[in-house]
C-alpha cells in the first residue's frame, strides 16, 4: 500500500478507536438497532407525550386556565428535556460539548426568562428530531443486518449415520450438511455430492444462477436450485461470509470521507464559538442598558446557530448508502471509500479474471512438417503437469496423453524446461523460444486475442499452442456503460501487446497497457489522470489496488484477502455491478453536499434574524427541526438508488471453440 494511503488509513484507525470508545461511553446498551417501528424509539415516545401535554396546556390557556397551561407546559418540558438534558450534563462533566448543550442552554435560559412554553416547544421539537435521527440510522443499519436473515433458522446434517435438524449456530466445521432444492445454505462449505444451480443474487448481486458441482465452494444464504446436495461445512455460522460482510461494513461505516470531515471541522469549533458570541451579546446588552432584551436574543441566537442538521447530514446519508450497496453485492469500506468511489474519473481494469473469465482454454494448435498436433499437445502437457500456471490447466485439459517428464524447471517470465523420453524440451513464450517457420501462425494466434506458447524439441521448434481466456459476456455492456457515464477506461495486463490490443478492441477499450509486471501496474496506475480506480482480483493485483486512489476487488465472495484489503469489493463476478456502483456513489456525494449546503445556509439565515428579533425561540427551533427532518429524509434517499440495479441482460460474445481432447 502506498505511503499516503497507509498514513490516511492509520489516522482513520486512531480516530475510529476514539469514536467507538466515545460511543461506548455515551450509550448504555441501547437497542436502537432492534427497532422495527418508530414508536419503539424512546425519544419519539417522549416527544409525542411532550407534544400532547403542550397542546393540552395551550388549549386550557385559551380557555382561561393559565395555571394549568403553565403546569402542563412544565410537564411537557420535563418529558421532552429528559431525552437530552441529562446526557448533556454527563458529557459536559467529561469535558465534551455538542449541539445538545446549545439546546439545553436555550431551554434553561427560556425558563429563566419566564418563557416556559417556548422552552417546552424547544424540548418537544428537539426530542422528536433526535428520535427521527435514531430511527433512520437504526433502520438503515437494520437493513444491512437483514443480510443475516438470509441464513435459515435450521439446517439438516448427517451425524453418526443419522439425519439431524440443528440450529445453524450448532454447526461445526466438518459437518455434512444436506440441502434440498429451494432451501438456503446455512453456512459456507464445499459441495461434496450432487450438482445444482445456486441463486446467489441476494449476496453477490448476480442475477443468473451459478452452476456448482463436487469440489466447488458455496456460501451461506445461497438458494439451492435444482438438486439435493451434500455440503461439507467449512466455517461456523458466526464466521461465515455473510457475518463477515456485516461486521466489516458496520465497523468501516465510521471511517469518514472528506465531506464528513468538513462537516465535523465546521461543527466542532462552531459550538464554542456560538457560546462566546452569546456571552459578548449579553455584555453588549448591559452596556446598552437592555440586558433582558439582549439576553433573550442571545439565547435565540444560540439555538439559531445550532448545527443540528449539519452534524447528522453526512452520517445518515453514508449509513443508508453503504447499507444499500451491501444488499446489492457491493462491499464499500466506509465513508471515505464511498466518497472516492464518487470522485473517480479513470477506471483501470485488469484483464485476466476481471474482463475475462479466468478460465483459459486451448483454441488452436499447429505443428511443423513431420509432427502432429496431438504430439505437440502431449509434449506440452508433460511439462505443464508440473506447473501451477493458469495456462497449464488449459493445455492439460486439451489432451488425454501426458507422458512422464523429468528435470522440469520453470524459468520465471519465460517458460519451462524438461526432458521427455531422453529428448530435451522447451515450452514458452515467443522471444524465449524463436517461432521460426511458425511466425505467421503465432501472429495469427495473437491477433485472435490468444496467448501463444511455442514447443521446442532438441533445439527444433515443432509446434505452437494458442490459449485464450474468453471475455466475460457482460464486459462489452460494462465498458459501454462506463464510457457513457464519462469515465476514461484503460486495460492493464501482463499479456503481450498484440493479444492485449485484440481483446481490448473486442471489448471496446482504446487505452491498452501490456507486458506489465505487478510493479509496473502499480507505477502506471499512479500516473493515470484524475482520481483512479483499479479493478482487479484482489490478490495478484494487490500492488496496483493499493497504489490507486481506490482499489476494487472482483469476485471477492469468500476471499478474506480481497475483502480486507480492497476499498470496494464486488462480491460476485458480474461486471455490470461496477457502473451501478459508480453512479450510486456519485448520487450519494450529491446528496451529502445538498445536506451540508442546506445546513450552512439555514444557520447563516437564522442567526441575523434571531439577533434582529425577527424570530423568537419557538420559531427558530421549528425551522431547525424541520430542516433536520428534511436532511434525514434526503439522506435516506441514498439507500434507494436505482443505479444499483444491473444493466440489461448481457450480450453474448462469440466464443471461440476450444480444441477438443483427442479421443
Amino acid at each position: 500500500m502506498s505511503e499516503s494511503r497507509l498514513t490516511r488509513r492509520d489516522a482513520d484507525d486512531e480516530e475510529l478507536v476514539e469514536e467507538l470508545r466515545a460511543a461506548g461511553e455515551d450509550e448504555d446498551d441501547d437497542d436502537d438497532d432492534d427497532v422495527d417501528h418508530i414508536w419503539q424509539v424512546r425519544e419519539i415516545r417522549l416527544g409525542v407525550v411532550a407534544g400532547l401535554l403542550l397542546l393540552a396546556g395551550f388549549l386550557l390557556g385559551r380557555a382561561g386556565q393559565p395555571g394549568w397551561e403553565l403546569a402542563l407546559s412544565a410537564a411537557a418540558l420535563v418529558a421532552g428535556g429528559v431525552t437530552f438534558i441529562p446526557e448533556t450534563f454527563q458529557k459536559l462533566f467529561r469535558g465534551k460539548i455538542g449541539v445538545d448543550l446549545l439546546m439545553t442552554i436555550g431551554a434553561i435560559g427560556a425558563v429563566a426568562l419566564g418563557q416556559v412554553e417556548e422552552a417546552a416547544t424547544l424540548a418537544f421539537l428537539y426530542s422528536l428530531a433526535e428520535g427521527l435521527e435514531e430511527y433512520s440510522v437504526a433502520k438503515t443499519r437494520k437493513g444491512l443486518r437483514a443480510l443475516l436473515d438470509l441464513v435459515p433458522r435450521e439446517a439438516t446434517v448427517r451425524r453418526d449415520g443419522n439425519e439431524v435438524v440443528v440450529d445453524p449456530a450448532e454447526l461445526v466445521v466438518g459437518d455434512l450438511m444436506l440441502v434440498k432444492p429451494g432451501e438456503r445454505l446455512a453456512t459456507d462449505g464445499i459441495l461434496r455430492a450432487g450438482r445444482t444451480a445456486l441463486d446467489t443474487s441476494a449476496i453477490t448481486g448476480e442475477s443468473m444462477p451459478v452452476e456448482a458441482g463436487p469440489g466447488d465452494e458455496v456460501f451461506a444464504g445461497s438458494i439451492n436450485g435444482t438438486g439435493a446436495v451434500e455440503i461439507e461445512v467449512t466455517t461456523t455460522a458466526e464466521n461465515n461470509s455473510l457475518a463477515r460482510i456485516v461486521h466489516i461494513v458496520e465497523t468501516e461505516q465510521s471511517r469518514k470521507g472528506d465531506t464528513q470531515r468538513l462537516a465535523d471541522r465546521i461543527a466542532k469549533p462552531l459550538v464554542p464559538g456560538i457560546l462566546i458570541a452569546a456571552a459578548l451579546i449579553v455584555v453588549l446588552g448591559f452596556v446598552l442598558g437592555e440586558p433582558g432584551l439582549w439576553l433573550e436574543r442571545a439565547l435565540v441566537m444560540i439555538v439559531a446557530a445550532s448545527p443540528c442538521a449539519l452534524a447528522i447530514s453526512v452520517p445518515v446519508t453514508m449509513v443508508a448508502s453503504i447499507g444499500a450497496t451491501s444488499r446489492h453485492g457491493i462491499l464499500v469500506k466506509g465513508g471515505a471509500a464511498m466518497e472516492m468511489l464518487g470522485k473517480v474519473r479513470t477506471v483501470a481494469l485488469d484483464k485476466t479474471g476481471t474482463l475475462t473469465r479466468n478460465k483459459p482454454a486451448v483454441i488452436d494448435a499447429v505443428a511443423t512438417f513431420g509432427h502432429t498436433r496431438d504430439e505437440v499437445l502431449s509434449f506440452a502437457a508433460a511439462l505443464e503437469a508440473r506447473s501451477e500456471h493458469p495456462l497449464a490447466r488449459a493445455i492439460l485439459a486439451a489432451t488425454d496423453t501426458v507422458p512422464s517428464a523429468e528435470n522440469v524447471e520453470a524459468v520465471t517470465g519465460a517458460g519451462l524446461l524438461g526432458t521427455v523420453a531422453g529428448r530435451s524440451l522447451r515450452l514458452g513464450r515467443p522471444g524465449w523460444v524463436e517461432p521460426g517457420a511458425l511466425t505467421e501462425d503465432v501472429t495469427r494466434m495473437q491477433m485472435a486475442g490468444a496467448t501463444a506458447v511455442l514447443l521446442e524439441v532438441d533445439g527444433e521448434v515443432i509446434g505452437a499452442i494458442a490459449v485464450r481466456d474468453e471475455l466475460r459476456p457482460e464486459a462489452v455492456d460494462m465498458i459501454v456503460d462506463l464510457r457513457g457515464q464519462g469515465y476514461t477506461v484503460a486495460m492493464l495486463t501482463g499479456d503481450n501487446a498484440i493479444t492485449a490490443k485484440a481483446l481490448a478492441a473486442e471489448v471496446g477499450v482504446s487505452e491498452v497497457h501490456a507486458d506489465l509486471r505487478p510493479e509496473d501496474k502499480s507505477r502506471l496506475v499512479s500516473r493515470l489522470p484524475g482520481p483512479t480506480a483499479m479493478v482487479g482480483d484482489g490478490v495478484n493485483d494487490a500492488p496496483a489496488l493499493a497504489t490507486a486512489d481506490l482499489g476494487v476487488a472482483m469476485g471477492a465472495m469468500g476471499s478474506d484477502v480481497a475483502i480486507e484489503t480492497a476499498d470496494v469489493a464486488l462480491m460476485g463476478d458480474d461486471l455490470r455491478l461496477l457502473p451501478g456502483a459508480f453512479a450510486h456513489a456519485r448520487r450519494t456525494r450529491h446528496i451529502m453536499l445538498q445536506n451540508v449546503v442546506l445546513s450552512l445556509v439555514l444557520i447563516a439565515v437564522l442567526i441575523p434574524l434571531a439577533l434582529a428579533g425577527v424570530l423568537g425561540l419557538a420559531a427558530v427551533v421549528l425551522a431547525h427541526e424541520v430542516s433536520e427532518v428534511f436532511v434525514i429524509a434526503n439522506g435516506v434517499r441514498a439507500g434507494r438508488s436505482k443505479a444499483l440495479r444491473t444493466i440489461a441482460a448481457p450480450t453474448t460474445t462469440p466464443a471461440v471453440s476450444p480444441v477438443a481432447a483427442p479421443s
